[in-house]
């Protein structure tokens, strides 16, 4: 069985102020991208990872990322379109002579390998899995005030890394991209056209670092899972 990763990095980071896309920030001296990499570079169950880059990027983090951070399982960097859904499919028309792939934004460098572990191992059994985190917050439906207080049981938030049998993912973007439909997520994509996603729960510290805040946050927990 061959387990690709794409690693989608082809944000531009406009929500984070910064003069840089948000990927190439530092945590500790390392930027967020190449510790986002080195975790699956890490992992045994993956066999090979097509990084997804901005427009224009793609020298720049083959030298400056993937050669300088020694990040020798990266088969292909490659360019993202204009939305993160055609960023993933550039990455998966690179590997479509896997088995199953897992799709990861680039600014979630908390993953835990055991996420990544039994997202590999449910998708074995149902073709797709997601780590998700349930719900804890009470949700409201409003439109200026509170229409409704909304059951939080079964509710949760999905998260990255999220994993499916390469043929059933391309498909489902392939079908999107016919259809001109865009999902929030790529398990949209497959639930769309009617298969079941498993959910593999999720750690709290796997933040989305998309603004200043969570930067901070970042840069505590940095040096919090060091300690």
């Amino acid at each position: 069985m061959i387990c690709a990763a794409i690693v989608t990095a082809g944000g531009v980071g406009a929500r984070m102020g910064s003069d840089i896309p948000k990927q190439y920030l530092h945590l500790n001296g390392i930027p967020i991208l190449a510790r986002t990499l080195a975790i699956f570079q890490a992992h045994p169950g993956i066999d090979f990872i097509v990084l997804t880059t901005p427009i224009g990027q793609v020298e720049y983090c083959s030298s400056e990322i993937v050669a300088r951070y020694n990040l020798t399982k990266i088969r292909n960097v490659v360019q993202g379109g204009d939305s993160r859904q055609e960023s993933v499919l550039n990455g998966l028309r690179l590997a479509q002579d896997s088995d199953f792939v897992v799709i990861h934004d680039a600014v979630r460098p908390f993953v835990e390998a055991s996420v990544i572990s039994g997202s590999i191992e449910k998708a074995k059994i149902t073709g797709a899995a997601i780590a998700a985190c349930a719900v804890s917050d009470t949700v409201k439906r409003g439109n200026g005030f509170i229409v409704e207080t909304v059951p939080r049981d079964n509710l949760w938030l999905a998260h990255t890394p999220q994993t499916f049998r390469t043929s059933l993912i391309v498909d489902a973007h392939e079908k999107a991209m016919a259809d001109g439909f865009t999902g929030t997520d790529d398990a949209a994509l497959v639930e769309r056209l009617g298969f079941q996603v498993a959910i593999v729960t999720d750690s709290s510290y796997n933040i989305k670092i998309t603004s200043p805040y969570d930067m901070i946050v970042a840069e505590r927990l940095v040096t919090v899972l060091a300690s």
